[in-house]
Formats: structure tokens, sequence, C-alpha cells
């Protein structure tokens, strides 16, 4: 293994991703988002923590794997949607901006398949990391185009 894929590079990884996903916990759904109307497909609310861990953890693998081998475009739009990732919270729950939400998401599905479709013929396992995560995040936007029209 190389010094760029060890796990203490790992570990700093996870600590990036967690930083993200903790930012979120600041804005929480609360009573504004129990009193929106949504669509029938709207999942449980306890259903989202565990699975936004699971794909955080995929996330900062990836990362890490990106990272130790890439070329810097892959590293960028890693980058760019670990921001995206984080702003959506801010922008949906704590300013309560539904259509600002739902444009971060477009640009973070766009992001997040792009990053998908390089790393498919480049670094598969890096595919398979991110193929969870673009799923999850385009249900997540049928979710926020329905609740902006909604509302």
């Amino acid at each position: 293994m190389t010094a760029k894929r060890s796990y203490p590079m790992l570990a700093v990884f996870i600590l990036i991703v967690a930083g993200i996903a903790m930012s979120g916990i600041h804005f929480q759904p609360g009573a504004w988002y129990a009193d929106l109307d949504k669509p029938f497909w709207t999942p449980p609310n306890w259903l989202f923590p565990p699975v936004w861990s699971v794909l955080y953890l995929m996330i900062a693998v990836a990362g890490w794997l990106i990272f130790a081998g890439s070329d810097v475009w892959m590293k960028a739009l890693w980058g760019v949607q670990l921001v995206l990732n984080g702003l959506w919270s801010w922008l949906f729950f704590g300013l309560h901006r539904i259509g600002l939400g739902l444009v971060d998401m477009v640009a973070l599905l766009v992001s997040i398949a792009a990053l998908f479709a390089m790393a498919l013929p480049r670094q598969r396992a890096v595919a398979w990391l991110i193929g969870p995560y673009l799923v999850w995040v385009a249900y997540a936007l049928s979710l926020v185009a329905s609740i902006y029209v909604l509302n």
C-alpha cells in the first residue's frame, strides 16, 4: 500500500466527510419541514440518518481512492459534490429556501453523475461506491422537486 492510500489517510477522508455530515446537524427539519406538503413516497424521517451514514462512509472511501491516484478532474468533482452536499442542509432546512435547495440538489446530482461517469472506466471501485449515492440523490431530488411544486 502506498503512502497516499494508507489507513491514516483513509481516516483523514472519513473525518473530512464526517465534518460535512455534522454540519447538517445544525439544520434539523423541525416544525417547518413537518408542516410542508410532501409527496406520498416520502420516506419516514428515521430512515435518513442510517442511509446517509452508510453513504457518507462510501463517499469517504471513494475520496480516499480518488486522491490516491486519479486525475485532477475526478479530484475536483469529488470536492465539488462534497461542498454541494454540505450546502444543501443549510439552504433547505436552515434558510427554508426550497428553490435554492432544489438548484443545489440538481448541481449535486450532475456532479455525482459526472464523477460516476469518469470513475466507471478508470476506477471501477469508486464507481461502485458512488453509484448508490447517485441513486439516493436522484430519489432525493424527486422529493425536493415535489416539495417545491406542492408548496
